[in-house]
């Protein structure tokens, strides 16, 4: 039944992004799902709950998507293999340039990986993720505002499932994906 946690663990993830919250309603039902469900990456630890920069207000842009086609292959180290990815276009944020990318997979789905100064010092190392549609993180991180134009949150970076679990094999943000500045805002790192 591990596939129908799984299943159920990614539904549960969708409602507490698209669900009306504000970031404190938000940050405490993720709490809960990762103390709660047999999926969580953390499931089976001592878990006393996620850490987190302060609300950040100067952490929110609307900035445009600039086309730029590209495309870039992930080698994931798992059974998932080499992942390819089409850049959508690229975004002129505060902190520097970064590339918006939908996973050219079954279904397809935004992904938007960072790394950013605070990076191995404050946050997981390997970055975080602002949004990966696929795994139905809609609408908090990266809004769409139609046209061009996309409003992104970085109060809503998230650690991928390999920063709390080393059984967890995930893609992290490609060189172009990589600003100096850092980015006070969001999950720091867990340990």
């Amino acid at each position: 039944m591990d596939l129908l946690d799984l299943t159920d663990f990614r539904a549960a993830v969708a409602r507490i992004y698209l669900e009306p919250s504000d970031l404190a309603g938000f940050r405490r039902r993720r709490d809960e799902l990762f103390a709660r469900h047999p999926q969580s990456p953390v499931h089976g630890t001592a878990f006393t709950g996620l850490r987190y920069f302060p609300p950040n207000p100067d952490a929110v842009a609307e900035v445009a998507v600039r086309a730029d086609p590209g495309e870039l292959e992930i080698d994931t180290g798992g059974p998932d293999g080499a992942v390819r990815y089409d850049r959508v276009g690229v975004l002129d944020t505060p902190w520097g340039e970064l590339s918006l990318w939908w996973i050219a997979a079954y279904g397809g789905g935004l992904f938007l990986p960072v790394r950013d100064g605070s990076c191995g010092t404050r946050s997981y190392g390997g970055g975080r993720y602002l949004t990966d549609t696929v795994k139905g993180t809609h609408g908090r991180g990266v809004q769409l505002l139609g046209g061009d134009r996309v409003r992104l949150d970085f109060n809503y970076l998230y650690n991928p499932s390999c920063a709390y679990d080393d059984q967890w094999l995930c893609p992290l943000a490609p060189p172009e994906n990589r600003v100096e500045a850092a980015i006070e805002a969001g999950e720091l790192a867990y340990r």
